[in-house]
């Protein structure tokens, strides 16, 4: 009984807090009210004027570095490692020998490869001869020539296992990681090496809808890496995605010689300022003359007879506190800027002068 007795108390006391606050918003509201009312009717409000304004078209985009090439090496032939000539860290270029896998076996295969090429050879030899005199038909001679062909084929497999067996580096650049020890065995598709090409690097960034329109590859870009704050590097656009990622930007690559050294690694945060010489005039409002945010679309438009008319507008590019516009309104119409909270369509305002 007694915590039902609490429990209802306590029920009372919010129900009167609540309507407590209700209360407390009605009288705000009607002192809101009261004050429109006092100054005739008319809300006060201050207004922009719709004109064009020239703005600068830079931005900055951030991504991280990607290296020109990263491959992962794998194995071509069966066998045992019986040498490596690099390490991790070692820098090779393109062709240059790495490691050897052991050919006792692939020689093998090429001696009996062709040693019977050789004897289809010959007896193709004896068989067209034998063909004239008429002691071999045509049939004969043509299942011959098949053999030798299928032959000269496995001939030829023999030897591409046989070069593989020495493993060259496929591109030039740093060993960054070794999967093998001398001695393992490896089979084809086994991991051999990571070899990354740091030679140029790429910066990979992401750019909104509204301004990959304004680049085209081959455009030069200042880039900074924060941490060589005392460095400046550049690069040119080398790649610009046909299509958007998820979050509706897209994928930019920017491609940087590291010539500084190698100091920039794969994978190292940057800054990619794009810039442009000319400054475009557009048609723009300031970013408090949209009623809540820019998302809404809307704005309230000052009318000849002192009322504001609320209209959909499209909002193009943002450059601080500056929204262009891309349609709905014309140079010369007068938007509200401040006081809209108190606007309805149609509402009849004062104009403040600042």
């Amino acid at each position: 009984m007694k915590k039902i007795i609490i429990t209802l108390a306590v029920l009372v006391l919010a129900g009167a807090g609540i309507a407590k606050v209700l209360s407390d918003n009605k009288a705000e509201n009607q002192a809101r009210i009261d004050v429109v009312s006092k100054a005739g009717g008319a809300v006060p409000v201050k207004i922009f004027t719709v004109g064009k304004e020239t703005v600068k078209l830079d931005f900055v985009a951030n991504g991280n570095f990607i290296p020109n090439q990263d491959l992962k090496f794998m194995s071509e032939v069966s066998g045992r490692i019986t040498s490596i000539m690099v390490r991790e860290g070692s820098r090779v270029q393109k062709g240059q020998i790495l490691a050897k896998v052991e050919d006792k076996y692939l020689l093998l295969d090429v001696k009996t490869s062709k040693d019977a090429v050789e004897k289809l050879r010959l007896d193709k030899e004896r068989f067209q001869n034998s063909f004239k005199t008429g002691g071999v038909t045509q049939a004969q001679v043509d299942d011959l020539s098949l053999q030798l062909r299928n032959a000269e084929s496995r001939l030829e497999q023999a030897q591409t296992r046989l070069a593989d067996a020495v493993i060259t580096a496929p591109i030039s650049g740093v060993i960054n990681k070794k999967y093998i020890e001398l001695g393992a065995y490896v089979s084809p598709g086994t991991a051999l090496f990571d070899i990354v090409d740091v030679s140029s690097l790429k910066l990979q960034v992401g750019v909104d809808e509204k301004r990959i329109v304004l680049l085209k590859p081959g455009n030069q870009v200042d880039i900074t890496v924060p941490v060589f704050p005392d460095k400046s590097f550049s690069g040119n656009i080398s790649f610009i995605a046909s299509k958007s990622d998820n979050a509706l930007n897209f994928p930019v690559e920017i491609k940087v010689n590291n010539v500084k050294g190698d100091i920039v690694k794969a994978g190292m945060y940057a800054t990619a300022t794009f810039r442009f010489k000319e400054e475009t005039p557009v048609l723009s409002v300031p970013r408090s003359a949209f009623v809540g945010s820019v998302n809404t679309q809307q704005v309230y438009v000052l009318e000849d007879n002192n009322t504001v008319s609320l209209r959909k507008v499209i909002p193009g590019g943002v450059f601080g506190e500056t929204i262009e516009i891309l349609s709905g309104l014309e140079e010369g119409d007068k938007v509200v800027v401040s006081g809209q909270i108190n606007l309805s369509d149609g509402s009849e305002v004062e104009v403040i002068r600042n």
